[in-house]
């Protein structure tokens, strides 16, 4: 018997490519690579990369949410972005979501992502401590 919980938030790659969207194991918490998709499958905000990253966070912070942890949990990002010189309004929408509670993190240019609209693809981990 397994101790993990999984969480899946329904994007058309998960069911084709067999992952889900964030895995609890313990206290740990590893949240996929999250694009900015609206819940109609669409691409959020073609063209604004930080309106990409603030959906990306939403996406993420659900995904924390149904597994018992939340934003403030987060210890660590990676943003893959396909314009470095965008870094600005990328970080912009990092920083409103972990002002008061700052992770590691990594920004890499990226050649491209799956679709061609998405700008920006973000990664979290998480450390939910006891108590």
């Amino acid at each position: 018997m397994s101790d993990f919980r999984r969480a899946f938030s329904g994007a058309p790659w998960e069911a084709k490519v067999g992952y889900c969207r964030a895995v609890r194991a313990g206290p740990h918490v590893w949240v996929t690579g999250t694009v900015a998709l609206n819940d109609d499958g669409s691409v959020h905000a073609p063209g604004d990369a930080g309106a990409q990253a603030a959906r990306c966070f939403e996406i993420i912070g659900k995904a924390l949410e149904s597994v018992g942890a939340g934003l403030s949990d987060v210890v660590r990002t990676r943003m893959f972005v396909t314009d470095i010189s965008r870094w600005e309004e990328i970080g912009a929408a990092h920083g409103a979501v972990f002002r008061d509670h700052p992770p590691a993190t990594t920004m890499v240019e990226v050649s491209r992502f799956i679709g061609p609209d998405f700008l920006v693809e973000i990664e979290a981990d998480a450390f939910v401590a006891e108590g």
